[in-house]
């Protein structure tokens, strides 16, 4: 398992260095391909009229989804929708399974179609080499949700399609079966109720999913809001911190969110052989109750309902982290929608065309469960079971630092991607380092990336 997860990592890091290579020369060379800027007659989002505006215009485009399970049922069903409303455009799904790493290789190309979900390998500096501008940032903002994800130098080049919320999935009936009455607050009675679940159930207490790789990346998500309740954790206070993955006396912070995952595996509370785990399964499992939870993101929650006849059985609930009694529930956006600023004019225009009709008219949201991309939308069904805690999103970096973030988790190979989390898995599961030791570790990696970026410790 250590040499999958090895070469894993050093697949998407030469991957990483592929694109960076690239990506100096990106904007260069689409100049000298057109002679111009093709993206200078596109349209911003927001001042296109859906149905009235540019009937006109013919272009056949591909969309790239990592969603292969619903691409040629759901999302062609959308195309189908959009196309009767523009005949003259045509739209085609690619469903992609090894999103992340396909996409970094695709884009160094330009040769990949004309929408896509921007994998989280660019960085806000290079947002601009690869995707045509939607609109400007104080006007989109008063629109769409999170959109300051993917805005750099105050232009938005991605919109999220929709967002999710930072929690924990679970089957209900078989956390009922256990005599759990109520839901945990802190990560050892979380623990706790795991023990409980396998004591007097047949399920797997707690699915990493280990094999997937993405899936391990998803529990750096807590890391901000979740385990400190403070919005500005995540983008600006973490950066200026010196050891910011410490133990703390209240079990906050990051540090907590990794003591969850390291006893869950050390205690066995997970599934026997994580690097044989299966994502596609797994979704059927956690609906019939052979697995009792998964820690990920709320989008989730839709795809273990769908996925058999006990889709009433998932719930969702907050991260098991409290700050002074009260637990909070980050939300952010999922993947955002980025149009290729190498595509010809009329096909970026009809890019734009569709991406808005998806973020404005398709019942994409609802069927997803996911937070609407409109700010005006109404909030999904499954996450009333996170009544009682608050919801926040990061607030965005401090001027100048809009990219710190990215920077600091690319020098210091943590809190970015599955591999420094995955590390915490096997160091459980052999029993091969302490989790105390390695947090050490990973403060000293944070401090040498503090000081290799010149960041100014305050905290």
């Amino acid at each position: 398992m250590k040499k999958e997860t090895l070469k894993r990592a050093a697949a998407l890091s030469m991957a990483s260095m592929m694109v960076l290579s690239l990506a100096a020369c990106g904007g260069q060379e689409t100049e000298e391909a057109s002679g111009e800027n093709s993206s200078a007659n596109v349209p911003a989002i927001n001042d296109i009229t859906l149905g009235e505006d540019y009937q006109d215009v013919k272009a056949d485009i591909k969309i790239l989804t990592n969603r292969t399970d619903i691409v040629d049922k759901v999302y062609k069903g959308y195309a189908e929708q959009f196309m009767e409303l523009y005949p003259n455009i045509t739209v085609e799904y690619e469903g992609i399974t090894d999103y992340e790493e396909s996409l970094q290789l695709r884009l160094s190309t330009g040769d990949w179609g004309d929408i896509c979900y921007i994998p989280s390998s660019v960085d806000k500096s290079e947002l601009s080499t690869y995707f045509t501008p939607m609109g400007d940032f104080d006007t989109l903002d008063g629109i769409y949700n999170y959109c300051q994800e993917k805005t750099s130098d105050g232009v938005v080049y991605g919109i999220a399609n929709g967002g999710t919320a930072s929690g924990v999935a679970y089957n209900k009936r078989i956390w009922e079966e256990a005599g759990i009455t109520e839901l945990p607050k802190t990560p050892d009675e979380f623990i706790d109720d795991l023990k409980q679940i396998q004591d007097k159930t047949d399920a797997i207490p707690l699915y990493t999913n280990f094999a997937a790789g993405w899936t391990m990346g998803a529990w750096n998500d807590y890391t901000g809001i979740a385990a400190t309740g403070d919005p500005d954790f995540k983008n600006n206070k973490l950066l200026h911190t010196k050891d910011p993955f410490s133990k703390k006396d209240d079990m906050t912070g990051p540090y907590a969110v990794f003591y969850t995952l390291y006893e869950a595996v050390n205690q066995k509370l997970v599934e026997e052989d994580p690097a044989s785990s299966d994502w596609e399964s797994s979704k059927g499992k956690i609906n019939s109750g052979e697995i009792a939870t998964m820690v990920l993101g709320s989008w989730c929650v839709e795809q273990f309902k769908g996925a058999g006849d006990q889709g009433d059985d998932i719930g969702y609930m907050p991260f098991p982290i409290s700050i002074d009694g009260k637990q909070y529930v980050s939300t952010g956006g999922n993947y955002s929608y980025g149009i290729n600023c190498q595509a010809s004019e009329d096909n970026q225009i009809a890019a734009m065309l569709y991406v808005k009709w998806l973020l404005e008219e398709s019942p994409i949201f609802s069927d997803e469960g996911s937070i609407p991309a409109l700010k005006s939308g109404e909030m999904p069904d499954c996450l009333d079971g996170l009544e009682g805690a608050e919801l926040l999103s990061d607030n965005p970096a401090q001027d100048g630092e809009e990219g710190l973030y990215d920077d600091m988790c690319n020098e210091s190979e943590l809190l970015t991607g599955d591999y420094a989390v995955s590390e915490v898995l096997e160091a459980a599961l052999y029993d091969s380092d302490t989790l105390d030791n390695m947090m050490k570790t990973w403060n000293e990696k944070w401090t040498s990336a503090q000081e290799n970026l010149g960041v100014e410790v305050t905290e």
